[in-house]
């Protein structure tokens, strides 16, 4: 089931890698929200995509908004991860997958966990998604234009 046009989930509160609680619900709606799901922190595609949105993050801020990151990845494992890379937004964490499920992010060829990127308007609606497994900086790519067309 597609989210395009639909609202995109806001009940649910995870983790940041600072251990503190996020509810989604705070900011979609409020502000243009871009939230991508990722398989696995430090590795090779992974760190491409989380700089690739670090490198673009003065449109998002400039815009006022939201960059969110979510892996199934601990606490711990955020916090080093966004030290290492010097990532000026916040990673969740969803260890149960209830995030991946609301958003209906699947795995790839059932075992890799999907990679994919909801681009949400400022009413809290999904515009885009963009799902590629090996275009590690065409999710930053999308969200960039996402966000110029809004300003």
């Amino acid at each position: 089931m597609s989210l395009i046009n639909k609202p995109a989930p806001t009940n649910l509160t995870l983790k940041n890698q600072d251990g503190e609680d996020v509810c989604l619900g705070d900011f979609v709606g409020k502000k243009p929200t871009i939230i991508f799901f990722y398989p696995k922190d430090e590795t090779y595609g992974c760190t491409k995509e989380v700089c690739s949105f670090r490198d673009s993050h003065s449109v998002f801020s400039e815009a006022g908004a939201i960059v969110i990151g979510i892996s199934s990845d601990s606490i711990e494992s955020h916090k080093r991860f966004a030290e290492h890379q010097n990532l000026p937004y916040q990673l969740l964490s969803d260890p149960n997958g209830e995030a991946k499920k609301a958003f209906g992010v699947s795995d790839t060829f059932g075992i890799l966990p999907g990679r994919v990127t909801y681009l949400i308007n400022k009413e809290g609606v999904v515009e885009d998604i963009f799902n590629s497994q090996l275009d590690f900086k065409g999710h930053a790519k999308r969200a960039v234009e996402f966000i110029k067309s809004h300003a």
